[in-house]
């Protein structure tokens, strides 16, 4: 039997019941499932069981408070990955902290998986709006590696978990995970506009607040010239708008002194082929701003680190407010999207008791109440710009439910950090089926050398990059080195971004990334590691050497071709062309360090007294 209240979870406390069996337990292979209730109060039965998996339903039969249990034997378990998993990619002990999941805040997605990268135990519910909790971790005593999810059910609601077929990679199993969470009510991916699959230009790193509507346009020109087509406006355009903390916003009205006429500055970035989106925080009240007094009765929760108040979007009144500033300031301005901010802050008001008398509309769960907002923030762009707009969302709140209530899903902050640029922007592409996965803004020392740039911009390469430097100030060979990867991103864009594709282990940190769209192929080592090239369906196979090594080691396998290579260094300057016969076995390649070779496919191996070189 289950008691305990998920507003009375010890967050960090083992409890030695979590692997006792309860009277609802079933076994699916080598996969356990436990079902702990208050007085038996719901059943667990399996309502599928194919090749692809099983799903287990979890259906109350009177309120309360439910734990689930799935548990598989360690065998060669390496890891365990999980939307939030941050830094965290090995084994937690089963007396890790419980962890909150709500539409705002990761989801109920996990795989274990072993050496070769292949899962173990690969799980979602359907629990991707309301408020739940998940623990996960390794018994010392049973030798398994247990999932637990707790939450809170009424009378007659179910709570249904897919449970992938284990063997497969990791990322094949989310991927069938992802296609089953689409799948449910409200799941429809938002459509994604062509122009927010282009690169950005993004104001933040490189401006940060103090930015002008002169220099934005400069830059905006320059970053059209290099291939973006979009440009992000990021803090510091709107009143009040100045210093780190938000102690200035909530009115959400532009600062008359940067931007005097914020309408005709977007129609004049618009005319330089730039689509324009514009940063706002719409949960965020600040003292200083005239908002203040007639919306601080709707946040209670001060954050001193950001010198501001959170709204409580529980309060109809709070949601009716936000996306009526939202639609102005989209409408008044001629805007092509937002880009929604802390978002994530309005878990303070998760475990907030409901007031005694709330107003009509009053939405208790924070989750069901986010899920309310932007939905109707959604639809209300939707109504002045049909699908082509853009709703930025980032970590951590870019989970399964999110993708149909934003269209660019983005990695949460790490400037100048090629490393977990790479890693959000893979973890956050392994659940997003159809969003435009974002990365961080890219940016990088100006004295820098043109290989190092290149890294940085490797880090977003399997993503639509943001770039935010100041494009005015780039030195001949920075402009160089950006263009040309802008221009190869470009060309690659298909493969990079709409492809099949696979990260290899989360704990070795995604070292080797291998996409595939049509006849198209892509590997980027971030690593000096061996390259496995099969010869089979493709016609051109880029090779991205996202290291520091100076050539590649491939291990050729299938037929023997004869490609046409060429090879550039991170400027962009082509340093050989020649033709190559790819045989079966390991072959090496120069390719300088953070350079690119492009094999295109000529024929199969040359007809009797032609010539062509053997690799070395």
């Amino acid at each position: 039997m289950d008691t305990t209240s998920l507003d009375s979870i010890d967050l960090a406390a083992f409890d030695p019941g979590q692997w006792a069996d309860g009277a609802n337990t079933l076994d699916v292979g080598d996969t356990r499932i436990s079902l702990r209730t208050p007085a038996d109060s719901a059943t667990l039965t399996l309502s599928q069981d194919d090749a692809a998996g099983t799903e287990a339903l979890v259906t109350a039969t009177a309120d309360g408070t439910v734990t689930l249990r799935l548990d598989v034997p360690l065998g060669d378990a390496v890891g365990f990955w999980h939307p939030d998993a941050g830094w965290e990619r090995t084994l937690p002990v089963d007396w890790s902290a419980w962890r909150g999941l709500s539409l705002v805040r990761s989801a109920p997605v996990g795989c274990l998986y072993d050496t070769a990268g292949r899962s173990l135990l690969a799980l979602a519910a359907n629990r991707t709006v309301q408020k739940s909790w998940i623990r996960f971790g390794v018994s010392e005593e049973r030798k398994r590696f247990g999932v637990w999810l707790r939450l809170s059910l009424t009378a007659g609601q179910t709570c249904r978990v897919r449970i992938s077929a284990p063997g497969t990679t990791m990322a094949a199993a989310l991927r069938r995970l992802r296609q089953w969470l689409a799948g449910l009510p409200g799941g429809e991916p938002l459509p994604v506009p062509e122009f927010a699959r282009t690169p950005v230009y993004s104001t933040w790193y490189a401006f940060t607040q103090d930015v002008t509507a002169a220099e934005v346009e400069e830059e905006a020109a320059l970053a059209a010239a290099l291939g973006c087509g979009q440009l992000f406006l990021d803090d510091g355009w709107q009143l009040l708008g100045n210093g780190r903390g938000y102690a200035g916003c909530g009115d959400w009205q532009p600062d008359p002194f940067k931007f005097p006429d914020f309408r005709a500055h977007v129609s004049t970035v618009r005319r330089a082929g730039l689509h324009y989106t514009a940063w706002i925080a719409p949960l965020l009240l600040g003292e200083r701003s005239s908002a203040h007094q007639a919306w601080a009765p709707y946040a209670p929760h001060h954050v001193p680190h950001l010198d501001c108040f959170v709204l409580d979007p529980r309060h109809s009144e709070v949601r009716a407010h936000i996306v009526d500033t939202c639609r102005t300031l989209v409408d008044t301005y001629g805007l092509d999207g937002l880009k929604i901010d802390f978002l994530d802050e309005a878990m303070a008001y998760a475990a907030v008791p409901a007031p005694d008398q709330p107003a009509p509309g009053y939405i208790p769960d924070i989750g069901e109440a986010m899920a309310a907002l932007l939905a109707d923030i959604r639809d209300a762009l939707r109504a002045l710009r049909g699908d082509q707009f853009v709703i930025e969302l980032r970590q951590p709140y870019i989970g399964p439910a999110m993708t149909a209530l934003g269209n660019a899903l983005r990695a949460t902050d790490c400037p100048a950090d090629p490393v977990a640029n790479r890693i959000r922007t893979l973890d956050i592409a392994l659940l997003a089926p159809c969003g435009a996965v974002h990365s961080d803004m890219v940016m990088w020392d100006p004295q820098a050398t043109p290989e190092s740039l290149a890294r940085h911009f490797h880090g977003a390469l399997h993503s639509v990059p943001q770039i935010s430097v100041r494009l005015s100030r780039l030195s001949p060979s920075h402009r160089e080195t950006l263009a040309f990867w802008l221009a190869t991103w470009r060309r690659l864009a298909p493969v990079l971004t709409s492809g099949h594709y696979e990260p290899g282990r989360p704990d070795e940190l995604f070292p080797q990334v291998t996409a595939a769209h049509g006849d198209q192929r892509v590997i980027t080592n971030y690593t000096d590691r061996i390259v496995p090239l099969r010869t089979e369906s493709w016609r051109s196979h880029s090779l991205i050497n996202a290291s520091t090594a100076s050539r590649m080691v491939l291990d050729v396998s299938g037929p023997p071709r004869q490609v046409r290579a060429r090879i550039h260094d991170a400027r962009g300057r082509l340093q050989q062309a020649t033709a190559l016969t790819l045989t079966p076995g390991i072959h090496t390649i120069e390719v300088p360090p953070s350079g690119t070779c492009v094999l295109e496919l000529a024929s199969g191996l040359p007809a009797q007294g032609e010539s062509s070189t053997q690799m070395p």
